[in-house]
């Protein structure tokens, strides 16, 4: 078999990782992997890359991905379907390993549902946020890079007397930034599945205050609303753009936030945006493991033709779902906003 490989939507720690481990299954088993460059752009414009043994190797600790990345979608271009099944009918790949976020799996659904692409998805994106699966690789990572500069803030918050915003990213799903504010010991924490008044965080932050704590970290997924107890509530998008395919560029609810707060509490409030870091970079071993085991069980399900699936994390064994059930964003469990609440 000649079967494609593809890195979609946001760079993630790990993809390289996936990448090595299902091109070397399918090379041991006398398969043919190729990279399939910029997405499922890649497929639709014969933009390939040879996946031989030297092309795969030292991968394992290397962040980003070797076949580049886009958020091409074949379905938002009128010639996108056919030059798909162009490729198809040429006999450029047998099948695909599509490895990416929500956006990439609903095309990848789409492909397999209506132009017949034999597709096994993976599930790549730090923000935990995909139906189906347990855990995404990455999201270790990103949770840890957000902990480490917690920690650091919290030596430069107490010398300063100060309120330090930490804005973290995740979209719509709080994971990073439930996660990373237990694991750095936050005094508050702003997700986008729970409104929290800018008012409450201010008494929080005050009840600190009167306890001797004359500092306090906060954190803010970057899509949180901006809350009120009057029942004011918006979203912060960065200058109310978008990307090239609608998606709201979010950004900002951690400075609006710090002012916020310091207008409320009259403390000197700073806002920290750790932006694209938790992105990049070396994936921690435990993304490595999972990638890995990720990218073995892609190549596997390819080869025996079980295809129409994503791999998946369930509990410690990694299985499979029907795309057609990856739909919409997981948010987090409130068990875990209760977890880090008993600490603010």
């Amino acid at each position: 078999m000649r079967v494609g490989i593809l890195t979609a939507g946001g760079d993630c720690p790990g993809l390289n990782a996936v990448i090595r481990a299902a091109g070397r299954r399918l090379l041991r088993d006398g398969h043919e992997p190729v990279g399939l460059l910029r997405g499922y752009r890649g497929l639709a414009y014969r933009e390939h890359r040879v996946l031989d043994h030297d092309a795969l190797s030292g991968l394992l600790p290397l962040g980003g991905t070797i076949l580049s990345t886009s958020s091409y979608d074949p379905y938002r271009h009128d010639d996108g379907p056919e030059r798909v099944r162009a490729a198809m009918e040429r006999g450029d790949v047998d099948a695909v390993i599509a490895i990416g976020g929500e956006h990439t799996m609903d095309i990848t659904r789409r492909l397999h549902e209506r132009l017949g692409l034999p597709v096994v998805g993976v599930p790549k994106t730090i923000d935990n946020d995909i139906v189906g699966t347990d855990r995404t690789f990455g999201f270790d990572t990103a949770v840890h890079v957000a902990t480490e500069a917690i920690d650091r803030l919290h030596t430069t918050a107490q010398s300063h007397d100060r309120v330090m915003v930490v804005e973290v990213m995740g979209r719509n799903a709080g994971w990073i930034a439930v996660t990373a504010a237990i694991a750095g010991g936050a005094d508050g924490v702003l997700v986008p599945e729970v409104d929290v008044p800018v008012e409450e965080l201010a008494a929080t932050i005050r009840a600190r205050h009167e306890r001797g704590k004359d500092f306090s970290i906060i954190v803010v997924s970057e899509g949180a609303n901006l809350a009120f107890a009057d029942g004011r509530s918006h979203k912060i998008v960065a200058n109310a753009e978008t990307d090239e395919y609608g998606y709201e560029r979010l950004g900002g609810i951690g400075s609006a936030l710090a002012t916020e707060l310091e207008r409320v509490t009259g403390y000197e409030a700073r806002t920290v945006v750790l932006g694209h870091i938790q992105r990049g970079g070396t994936p921690t071993a435990t993304d490595r493991v999972l990638a890995t085991r990720y990218g073995v069980e892609a190549a596997k399900r390819v080869v025996a033709g079980q295809t129409g699936v994503m791999v998946a994390l369930k509990g410690e064994r990694i299985d499979a779902v029907p795309l057609a059930e990856v739909v919409g964003v997981k948010g987090i469990d409130p068990a875990w906003l209760h977890l880090a609440r008993n600490f603010f």
